[in-house]
């Protein structure tokens, strides 16, 4: 064979040795991976909580977590959960420590705080009165004691409203470092109670059976991974960030330690001591709670790193199912060419004849090729989770929407079979007589003649039809084994010409002509009705005469195979001109032998 016709399998054999090399890559078992960290510098300027650490963990644990991933989940989330309350801590710390200083803004919103409470309680006083008064008072002045009394209460909450106004423009001008912790400790609370909540819920790992699932679980583990890297990034730039601070706190303890050494200690100075010294202690806790952070963002960038370990050997088990998969469509597809190859040369050799061995070979060739694709099919799907009604539902949507295709392919079946159509034959389909010359799973092309009593040329076009008229309609095949057909032709004998010369010389040019093939037609026939008790049609020829005006004409019925048709209809319209321009039948008689012999 040529390189051209081994270039399917060649291909085939390649991509089956590159798929080969990523089963036994991906196969091996995966070391550590180190993480490359993007580091970044937190904003630490406002005291706040940094939740993005429990946030982060609560978002991961939430996810699909095999039993593998389990430990990993766990430790994040008590690392994580940990974060927050020395992120707490060390912001209740810093709001302890740092001085109040107004601004304008908040000296001006402090001092409506003051009139507001003072207004406050000048209305809670007089509500109180009132409410004393209207217990004791004379049905004639309780009316107006309780108008007097509700407006007091309308004008001691609109009191309130203002108060609580100011407070809050007060603690968002950072005036209020009381009102500031409160917020953070109610903060804190809510989201110790949400971590609380939060449980490892451990799903079993995904079981996949087809190439599609394969892909799209490869595609979520793949996202997921992505997730669990951002969040060990960010765990290595907070770790960053906590240390800065702290190495700054601690350069600022340093510098503050070499001033008080180098200062001269009196009774005057010694609050300054006390107070340097009291901030010396406050700076070594938020060092040490630092420290802690520090910690606990490399362990949790240890965990992530870890858990994505995970991930990628789960990735690595995904990808080599899904090689796997591709590796058994090119196997399949391999077979089936091989088979193909194998099958085509197996029929050639044999000594069969050519209609029956064209005919095994399609229907071979087409059943492999629906076996391979079934099998393609299930490889990249999978087998069905509930078969029947797979089954049921699929088979009704295919029948309506492919109604054409599935009648065609069921009629190529029927003109598969003995009493079909082959590549070469003479058939009439619905109205259209021509050659068979392509017989498709879905399709038959014929190349078209004229009509059959005609000539039977060729006219150049192909007109295709689809197989469905095997089922739904008929055909004609005018080719039989042995390709015997009626014909028949008429002859005008004019007044004063003796017709029956003629009759008579027809009569033995064909009984000369078609003796054989009226024997061989009545033996293929009989075998053809497969029934002794249904008389045998004779296929001698049969002549009639029938006046016309004008004269008489002469009508001439006979057996002939297809290929002598037009040679055996020139012989007798020759020798009937002949004899009506006045030559003898004897004198034409050897002239017809001759002819007949030849």
């Amino acid at each position: 064979m040529t390189l051209k016709q081994n270039g399917p399998i060649v291909l085939i054999v390649a991509l089956l040795l590159a798929v080969g090399v990523g089963i036994y890559r991906t196969g091996q078992q995966l070391g550590p991976a180190t993480a490359n960290a993007v580091r970044r510098s937190p904003a630490d300027r406002n005291i706040v909580v940094d939740k993005s650490s429990l946030t982060t963990a609560e978002q991961l644990v939430r996810m699909p977590t095999t039993a593998e991933e389990r430990p990993f989940a766990e430790d994040a989330l008590r690392l994580a959960d940990q974060e927050m309350d020395l992120a707490f801590a060390q912001a209740v710390r810093a709001t302890t420590n740092r001085a109040v200083t107004l601004t304008p803004e908040a000296t001006q919103i402090e001092g409506q705080l003051r009139l507001a409470l003072a207004a406050l309680t000048t209305d809670q006083q007089r509500v109180t009165d009132l409410t004393a008064a209207v217990a004791k008072a004379k049905p004639i002045d309780a009316q107006t004691l309780a108008d007097r009394l509700n407006l007091a209460k309308a004008q001691a909450a609109l009191d309130q409203d203002e108060v609580d106004d100011a407070r809050a423009d007060l603690r968002r001008a950072g005036g209020d470092p009381q009102g500031r912790m409160q917020a953070m400790v109610a903060e804190h609370d809510a989201a110790s109670k949400s971590s609380d909540s939060v449980r490892v819920n451990v799903t079993p790992a995904a079981v996949t059976h087809g190439l599609i699932d394969h892909m799209r679980a490869l595609q979520a583990l793949y996202a997921k991974e992505q997730s669990i890297r951002d969040a060990e990034r960010s765990a290595d730039s907070l770790a960053v960030a906590f240390k800065a601070r702290h190495d700054r706190l601690e350069a600022r303890a340093a510098a503050r330690l070499r001033d008080s050494s180098n200062a001269r200690l009196s009774h005057d100075s010694s609050a300054a001591l006390l107070a340097a010294t009291q901030r010396r202690a406050q700076d070594e806790k938020a060092r040490t709670t630092l420290d802690q952070r520090v910690d606990n963002q490399h362990r949790l960038s240890d965990i992530y790193a870890g858990w994505a370990n995970v991930l990628v050997a789960q990735e690595r088990v995904m990808v080599n199912r899904s090689l796997r998969g591709l590796a058994t469509i090119l196997v399949i597809a391999l077979i089936a060419v091989l088979i193909a190859r194998w099958i085509e040369h197996l029929i050639g050799g044999s000594k069969m004849d050519r209609r029956r061995t064209q005919t095994l070979y399609m229907v071979s060739r087409v059943s492999l090729q629906v076996m391979a694709v079934l099998l393609i099919l299930l490889v990249i799907f999978g087998p069905p989770n509930n078969l029947g009604t797979f089954l049921g539902l699929a088979g009704a949507g295919l029948t309506v929407a492919l109604k054409d295709f599935i009648v065609g392919f069921i009629g190529w079946f029927v003109l598969m079979g003995k009493n079909g159509i082959r590549i070469g034959d003479l058939v009439e389909i619905n109205g259209v007589t021509g050659e068979v010359v392509e017989l498709g799973m879905f399709y038959t092309v014929l190349l078209e003649t004229g009509g059959f009593s005609e000539s039977g040329h060729p006219t150049g076009r192909r007109v295709t039809f689809t197989n469905g008229f095997a089922i739904e309609g008929h055909f004609f095949n005018f080719s039989t084994s042995g390709r015997w057909l009626w014909d028949e032709v008429r002859i005008v004998v004019p007044d004063g010409r003796d017709p029956y010369r003629i009759v008579e010389a027809i009569r033995a040019l064909l009984e000369e002509a078609t003796t054989e093939s009226a024997k061989a037609a009545e033996a293929e026939w009989r075998a053809a009705r497969r029934s002794p008790q249904i008389a045998t049609v004779t296929a001698e020829p049969s002549i009639h005469l029938k006046p016309i005006a004008g004269g008489v004409e002469i009508f001439a019925r006979y057996i002939t195979h297809a290929s002598e048709r037009e040679q055996l209809r020139a012989r007798i319209y020759h020798m009937a001109v002949e004899m009506l321009g006045g030559v003898s039948a004897p004198s034409i008689a050897p002239a017809l032998a001759s002819r007949s012999t030849t």
